[in-house]
C-alpha cells in the first residue's frame, strides 16, 4: 500500500503481497537500497524518448563494450534495433527511465541480453533485481537460457550475474561469456511474490 503525493506514489510495503492471477511473472513494484519505491515493466513506445535520454546520460564509466554508442542518432538506431529484435523491459523512478534491459533476438530459445542502470542509480540493487526480471519473464516466455557477454575486468556486474545463477561458459581474450540454464529452481524463485520470498 503506498502514500499518494502530488500524484505519485511516494512509497509502499508490498512484503506481504500474496500476488494474484493477473500479476506479471514477477512482481513489478520493488524498493531500492535507499528506500526509493520503483517500477519494472516491459518497454512502451511512450518510454522511448526517456531511454534515449537516459543512455545520452550515461558516463564513460557506465559504458561496456562499445555500449551504448556514443552519439544520439546512434543511440536511437541502437534502441530501435533492440525493441524490432526482441523484447525490454524498463525501470523506473516515476517517469524517469534509470534501467533498461533488452534480450535478443526474441525467438532463440537462449538469446542473449544487454542490461545499464544510469549511474546515480547504481551499487542500489536495481541491476540484482532487472536481472530478476529479466530472469522470470524469460522463463515465462519459454527460453530455455539466458546468455551475455561481459568484459572480464567489470567485476561488479560478473558478481551481480553470478549471485542471480550465471555461469562462466566461455572465457575469450577480454570478455566472458556467461550462460543461466532456465531449468535451474531459479526461475520458480523469481515468480513467488513477494510475501513468498527469501
Amino acid at each position: 500500500m503506498g502514500t499518494r503525493t502530488g500524484g505519485a506514489c511516494s512509497a509502499w510495503d508490498n512484503t506481504e503481497c500474496q500476488g494474484t492471477p493477473y500479476c506479471p511473472p514477477r512482481c513489478p513494484r520493488f524498493t531500492d537500497g535507499e528506500g526509493v519505491p520503483l517500477v519494472v515493466r516491459p518497454f512502451r513506445d511512450s518510454d522511448r524518448d526517456a531511454a534515449v535520454a537516459m543512455y545520452d546520460d550515461i558516463d564513460s564509466y557506465s559504458r561496456t563494450m562499445g555500449l551504448p554508442p556514443a552519439t544520439m542518432p546512434q543511440i536511437e538506431s541502437w534502441l530501435d534495433r533492440l525493441r524490432e529484435n526482441g523484447w525490454n523491459l524498463v525501470a523506473l523512478d516515476g517517469d524517469r527511465v534509470v534501467g533498461h534491459v533488452a534480450v535478443v533476438p526474441a525467438d532463440r530459445p537462449d538469446p542473449k541480453f544487454v542490461v545499464f542502470i544510469h549511474q546515480e542509480y547504481q551499487d542500489r540493487g536495481i541491476g540484482t533485481e532487472l536481472m530478476k526480471q529479466v530472469v522470470a519473464y524469460a522463463d515465462d516466455r519459454d527460453h530455455e537460457a539466458l546468455t551475455l557477454e561481459v568484459s572480464k575486468g567489470n567485476r561488479r556486474a560478473v558478481t551481480v550475474y553470478e549471485n542471480v545463477g550465471f555461469e562462466v561458459v566461455e572465457r575469450m581474450h577480454s570478455d566472458l561469456e556467461m550462460e543461466l540454464s532456465l531449468e535451474q529452481p531459479v526461475a520458480e524463485r523469481v515468480q513467488r511474490p513477494p510475501a513468498e520470498r527469501d
